[in-house]
């Protein structure tokens, strides 16, 4: 939900060089079942729970992994990795 700005910011301050996604729009966080939020006095307040989703070239889910976790990309990339292997193999 953060800006394209903010990805790049949080991308170069932790190191890494794929892209991120932004949606500000909270259409994917919904579909996702990441966003999350309560009401108070007709005011909503939202977050998104740190995420990372490895979609595969065909649109397929490969791997999720949500919480504190997810704020290290090192799984994330050893996911990747793996699959870019399994595709080269092809």
């Amino acid at each position: 939900m953060d800006s394209p700005a903010a990805n790049a910011a949080f991308a170069k301050q932790i190191g890494i060089t794929f892209p991120l996604l932004s949606d500000m729009n909270r259409k994917m966080l919904k579909s996702y079942g990441i966003l999350k939020g309560y009401d108070v006095q007709n005011e909503t307040y939202e977050w998104a729970l740190r995420a990372n989703i490895i979609i595969d070239k065909q649109g397929i889910i490969q791997f999720v992994e949500e919480g504190d976790n997810a704020v290290d990309p090192t799984t994330a990339l050893t996911v990747c990795t793996a699959l870019h292997k399994k595709e080269s193999s092809k």
